[in-house]
């Protein structure tokens, strides 16, 4: 399955949820912590590839993840291969057996919103609050307008790729983000 989003940066949480009212967004998912880890092989295969491996937990549920490259593009689009887990500590440790290691690990809040032709995530994060638009290209750039934002406010950076830029910017030492 391919996967099509871009994020766009919110001063707050209000102001996302504010502008989410105003196009008719719906509410799907509660707000709830999500604890997202990313594994890969100890040579670095997967991130040598711009593949990931991701276990992301919530309080009542966890999903394995595989994500493959990022394709050029003006939005961020690769595969993903998804499934919900049992038990995220039994996936933890498969993923121990054959060999991976967590390499980074982040915390954001999300709550998910629906408006026609997407899926709208509120992530107030570490390094700022977002909302990631995931659907269609033509469900993508019609929220985005209603948004009142253009494809040069598209950001399609990963979290890890955010948190880079904030450390580095801030002289920061912290290996993960994490709320404290």
């Amino acid at each position: 399955m391919l996967e099509r989003e871009v994020k766009i940066r919110f001063a707050d949480p209000d102001l996302a949820r504010a502008a989410l009212a105003s196009i008719g967004a719906v509410p799907l998912r509660h707000r709830r912590l999500q604890d997202d880890t990313l594994f890969d092989s100890p040579d670095g295969a997967l991130r040598a590839k711009r593949a990931v491996v991701r276990l992301r937990c919530e309080p009542d549920r966890a999903f394995v993840t595989y994500k493959g490259p990022v394709q050029p593009g003006p939005m961020k689009i690769r595969e993903e291969q998804e499934t919900e887990v049992g038990d995220a500590e039994v996936i933890r440790r498969v993923l121990h057996e054959l060999g991976f290691v967590p390499w980074f690990r982040y915390q954001k809040f999300r709550e998910e919103y629906e408006a026609p032709g997407v899926v709208i995530a509120l992530d107030e994060t570490p390094v700022g609050t977002f909302l990631e638009i995931e659907g269609s290209e033509e469900g993508i750039l019609t929220a985005a307008d209603a948004l009142g934002c253009a494809p040069a406010d598209f950001i399609l950076d990963s979290y890890r790729g955010l948190f880079a830029a904030f450390a580095q910017a801030n002289n920061l030492t912290a290996r993960d983000m994490l709320f404290d």
